[in-house]
């Protein structure tokens, strides 16, 4: 009998395929990905019936295979984790659970970081969420230089020295959300790692009075191996500065 008059399909595109399933199209495609699903046999762009209906088949194991949390946005990452932990969770956490390898950055949406579901399912450990919640903490240029007690030229220099990069930006309050971010915020845990360096003399720093030349400005660039030279991260799903819209 023709397959057009009984309702069967010959073959099934990306759209199609997910809903013979009953599958998100979230899923489908994490389960494409992990190769849970063959790639598409036709054409490169469908699947033949009897691939769909063999899948079909294993729709139940490739549910429990690819978890129950899509990939999300930091904001709700951190949502997620303020509900399961019971206690604030900031967005930028989620740069340092990345950082840390527990939670990685596994994509973008519009712009911004999407973080990995099946990781965020599994994350249990308080300890190392309050060790993100410390050493991620992002702060304003301002904030950063009064957490080391020194003037703002004396943070320039370390800057320009390349002694400390900013995790992220953010847009400031005032810009338009299609423009480039500019607030650069740094982590906590890079400002505490520059403070017991044995190579800077903070002492020193902290007693140059108002208007003399920084100690700071005959800093040398640290060597290559250093660890004080954080790369740059993907900007926060946020329309402004921490600690003021989240």
């Amino acid at each position: 009998m023709d397959k057009a008059r009984t309702g069967e399909r010959a073959d099934y595109g990306p759209q199609q395929f997910p809903d013979r399933l009953g599958f998100a199209l979230w899923q489908f495609e994490r389960a494409l990905a992990k190769g849970l699903i063959p790639p598409a046999d036709i054409g490169g762009r469908r699947w033949s019936a009897a691939v769909v209906e063999e899948t079909a088949a294993r729709a139940k194991e490739i549910l429990a295979a690819i978890g129950g949390l899509p990939d999300m946005g930091a904001v709700r990452a951190s949502e997620l984790l303020e509900e399961r932990f019971g206690t604030p969770v900031a967005p930028e956490v989620l740069i340092e659970l990345d950082r840390l390898g527990l939670v990685k950055c596994v994509g973008e949406y519009k712009g911004h970081p999407l973080y990995d579901g099946q990781a965020l399912e599994h994350f249990t450990d308080q300890a190392a969420l309050e060790k993100a919640k410390h050493s991620g903490r992002l702060l304003t240029r301002t904030e950063a230089a009064k957490h080391l007690g020194i003037r703002d030229c004396d943070f320039d220099h370390l800057t320009k020295a390349a002694w400390l990069q900013p995790t992220t930006r953010v847009h400031s309050g005032w810009q338009r959300r299609r423009d480039i971010p500019c607030v650069a915020l740094y982590r906590l845990g890079d400002l505490e790692l520059l403070l017991a360096h044995p190579a800077i003399d903070w002492d020193e720093i902290r007693a140059t009075p108002k208007g003399r030349p920084s100690p700071l400005a005959r800093l040398a660039p640290p060597p290559p191996e250093s660890d004080l030279k954080p790369p740059v991260s993907e900007t926060l799903d946020s329309a402004s500065t921490p600690g003021r819209d989240h």
